[in-house]
């Protein structure tokens, strides 16, 4: 049997993630001045966690996403956690597209568990899938050594004018499908919004 991590170059992950972060600074620097913080878009956060949903442990991966995305120049309206449970999911997911939020990044529930149900809540919201936003996330989980994010079955698409993109929830898999969704996201929206 193959073991995938094995053949993942270490060189590579380290070359992948200095070019994710010159890519994310070369944009985030374009037009300093006239580029406020906020000035991408409106974002909602839903962790889908079990334990955390049930009080047991606080999730991380929440104020996480949430300070990527600061970063990225989003407002974050809320982080919301949410089990594992299909139509939990898709009401969370479905109330940010209500509230008009332009983008929703869910965290977990995109593996081949039981509970992984993140892809299968998301799907009937989605009026167009982006799979090369899909392709990006799980090529870029691999050549970085986030095996989850690479084996990812998590969905990327618009529902109304809200991009809702599906993430993996491991610490690696969160900074590099950020680091990977921030300007494709920025790039979406300002197309989105010139119709």
């Amino acid at each position: 049997m193959n073991n995938l991590g094995s053949t993942i170059d270490p060189e590579d992950v380290v070359a992948a993630d200095a070019a994710a972060r010159e890519f994310v600074q070369r944009h985030r620097d374009e037009d300093p001045v006239s580029a406020p913080v906020d000035e991408i878009g409106r974002a909602l956060v839903v962790v889908v966690d079990d334990r955390a949903a049930h009080g047991e442990r606080p999730s991380p991966l929440g104020p996480l996403v949430r300070e990527l995305l600061a970063e990225a120049g989003f407002h974050v309206d809320a982080t919301v956690t949410v089990p594992g449970d299909e139509i939990e999911i898709r009401n969370a997911v479905n109330t940010a597209v209500i509230g008009g939020v332009d983008l929703v990044v869910s965290v977990g529930g995109v593996g081949v568990g039981a509970r992984d149900v993140t892809p299968e809540a998301t799907e009937p919201l989605l009026d167009r899938r982006l799979r090369g936003i899909e392709e990006a996330v799980r090529s870029s989980g691999l050549a970085a050594g986030a095996t989850d994010g690479g084996l990812s079955r998590g969905l990327a698409g618009l529902s109304g004018q809200t991009l809702v993109v599906n993430i993996a929830s491991s610490r690696a898999a969160v900074r590099d499908g950020m680091a990977t969704v921030a300007p494709l996201a920025k790039y979406v929206i300002e197309s989105i919004s010139e119709f």
